[in-house]
């Protein structure tokens, strides 16, 4: 009897012990394994939940308290396109340092500052795009061909050291936790992927086993079983035939197979589509979706996966086989501590002044100063002698903050140009001048602020400046929170900056007046912006609404000098920062005599040259300038306008430092 009471005392309390535990689902219980509660959360779903979860733009199962989530997030060269942040050189800049630690430190400041912009956005119930903890970074493709326009996203042509400096991003990005990842890095794009832009949706890469497992496949493979990348991203192109997302050789046979890989696949962005838009493989999006699952692309970047429930129905796929997918998925949110309370995920504690800290930009001033590559330096010409008195600083990006962000880059707080770098840098000991010299390409403008002094509140041209309406809400309507007269429209409110009264992402601004141009001729006129409405003298010449990133826009126009031309520009903040800049290209600008004038006064010329983004970039449909085509260059050399420019500051016979700032050859 006494043995059976202690055995039923105690079985009692075992019974009670599991109830209690009982309550708490184990897909939210910490003390189960992620593998293990993403088991049980996946089994709760019904096939359409499954199916939600499998695109990027993931919704909510609000019975199950699943939050939405946008697994597309991006840190090329520090968090991007998520509003301020500390940026660092490009990718092939970085790479240029051929230094290991510098990248972990990079690495590890860009997940520091991701966490503390995820927490502040979950703060704020926000879950939007870029605004989450899976970044699609780093890209280490093989920069094979110069000509390619994504190249200066990649660490190079070498294998070698792709890998070593891919692994060390990885690492400072993803921590070292042994239960929770600091953030998801996704190794991209997998495999054989290096241009040419214009065709990658129907391109087929076509080269021998030798050539992909010696150049193509080491960085990757080394990424995976030195880095534990927890995510890899397939690419739009064919490989020996066969989609890259839809290849069971590349994904399942080799990533998961041969090299034991444990997260999950991603598709670039549309790739599901082109198999049946592009390549041709399949006809119908539930053919597709079908077969991305299975050949082991776990998520859709793009809207197909959303035919998985009618591929179900046709029979091309099994509920089982969907499960699989959408358990890895659970999964990597798990380890993220999506699904834990704040107390227990480390990183959590973050505040928002940990991003752009002055820290970090030491760090990224450290690694900037590494990624310069001395090409020539003849008769000692450099370091410039302190007793120069008269500095010439020349060039399309002499004086060009766009060329310092790359692509991919989040806003720098205070960035600094060429010519600004020099003159704090000389202070009182010099007279530092600049001049444009030239545009980046002949084709290109090179646009620049409208001046306050053409631009009127009032049709009498009593008032300079623009009136100024400022909204509570997206649409304008109503009336505004205050008006005010801006001299001009040159503005950037970062993320959770707004102007005073107005709700952070919810405010809309109306700027009118009049523009009385000083001379007659063409001019190119636009904004700047993310989602922006330009109208001048009543035509509606812009409309651009994009979530990820701005862009400088323009029209040409003829305008009459001294003539009053009716102006209106609406912007609006949904998403992270809000820019807005009114600019032009004026007519008649003789920027090479500027130059050559400017090269005479000066004791040496700092010539500074190269392209941009607005050059050389990802798939630039339609676009088409001499050298350059749909993002690609078709030519290595400068364009033809700096050419010019060069040959005339050399031929002053002053000394000259020529920087190239460039992201490919």
């Amino acid at each position: 009897m006494r043995i059976l009471s202690i055995s039923l005392i105690l079985g009692l309390a075992f019974v009670a012990f599991s109830c209690r535990d009982s309550k708490t689902p184990v897909y939210k219980n910490p003390k189960y394994t992620s593998e293990e509660r993403a088991a049980d959360l996946v089994a709760r779903m019904t096939l359409e939940e499954k199916v939600s979860q499998l695109t990027n733009s993931a919704g909510a199962i609000e019975r199950l308290d699943v939050p939405e989530y946008d697994w597309w997030n991006e840190c090329l060269h520090g968090v991007a396109r998520s509003g301020k942040a500390t940026v660092f050189p490009q990718a092939i800049g970085m790479a240029a340092t051929f230094d290991r630690d510098m990248m972990y430190r990079m690495a590890d400041i860009t997940s520091t500052e991701a966490r503390a912009k995820y927490h502040n956005y979950i703060r704020n119930n926000s879950r939007g795009k870029y605004q989450g903890l899976t970044f699609w970074s780093p890209n280490i493709n093989i920069f094979r061909d110069p000509r390619w326009g994504r190249g200066h996203e990649t660490y190079g042509e070498d294998p070698y050291l792709t890998g070593e400096l891919g692994v060390q991003f990885i690492k400072g990005l993803q921590g070292d936790h042994p239960d929770y990842l600091k953030v998801v890095a996704t190794s991209k794009h997998y495999a054989v992927h290096s241009g040419p832009e214009p065709l990658r949706h129907r391109f087929d890469a076509v080269v021998s086993d030798r050539d992909l497992r010696d150049t193509y496949l080491p960085a990757f493979k080394k990424t995976v079983e030195e880095g534990a990348v927890y995510s890899v991203m397939c690419a739009y192109n064919r490989y020996l035939g066969e989609p890259c997302c839809g290849s069971s050789f590349l994904q399942e046979e080799l990533l998961r197979g041969e090299w034991g890989f444990q997260g999950y696949i991603v598709s670039d962005c549309g790739a599901i589509r082109d198999f049946f838009r592009g390549h041709d493989v399949v006809a119908t999006p539930e053919e597709a979706s079908a077969l991305g699952i299975q050949s082991g692309t776990d998520l859709n970047c793009g809207s197909v996966y959303r035919s998985l429930v009618k591929a179900v129905e046709q029979g091309l796929i099994t509920e089982e086989e969907i499960d699989v997918s959408v358990k890895r998925l659970m999964t990597a949110r798990m380890k993220l501590g999506m699904f834990d309370p704040d107390e227990k995920v480390p990183w959590s504690g973050y505040p928002p002044d940990t991003i752009a800290h002055k820290a970090h930009n030491q760090v990224a001033l450290e690694m900037a100063k590494k990624s310069i590559v001395l090409l020539k330096n003849e008769k000692n010409a450099l370091p410039l002698s302190k007793n120069l008195k008269k500095v010439a600083v020349i060039g399309p990006n002499a004086h060009n903050r766009h060329v310092l962000y790359g692509n991919y880059n989040g806003t720098p707080v205070d960035p600094v140009t060429v010519y600004e770098g020099i003159k704090n840098k000389l202070g009182d000991h010099a007279e530092v001048r600049y001049a444009l010299g030239s545009p980046l390409h002949e084709q290109l403008p090179y646009l620049e602020p409208v001046p306050s002094s053409v631009l009127f509140a009032d049709s009498e041209r009593i008032t300079r400046g623009l009136k100024g309406e400022y909204f509570n809400n997206l649409t304008g309507e109503g009336s505004p929170v205050f008006e005010r007269i801006d001299p001009s429209i040159d503005f950037l409110w970062f993320d959770d900056s707004p102007p005073d009264g107005l709700e952070n992402d919810n405010f809309f601004i109306r700027w009118t007046g009049f523009l009385v141009p000083e001379k007659s001729g063409d001019y190119y006129i636009g904004v700047e912006g993310k989602y922006v409405e330009f109208e001048l003298d009543g035509q509606k010449l812009i409309t651009f609404d994009n979530v990820h990133h701005p862009d400088q826009m323009s029209r040409t126009v003829r305008l009459v000098a001294g003539k009053s031309y009716p102006i209106k520009i609406s912007m609006k903040d949904r998403h992270v920062d809000a820019p807005c800049v009114l600019h032009w290209e004026e007519p008649g600008r003789s920027p090479a005599r500027e130059a050559l004038m400017t090269a005479l006064w000066a004791d040496h010329v700092v010539l500074v040259v190269g392209l941009s983004a607005k050059l050389e970039a990802e798939e630039m449909r339609g676009f088409k300038l001499e050298g350059f085509e749909g993002g690609d260059r078709i030519s290595l050399d400068l364009p033809e306008v700096q050419q010019r420019l060069i040959k005339q500051i050399y031929y002053t016979g002053k000394p000259v430092t020529l920087v190239l700032m460039t992201g490919s050859a």
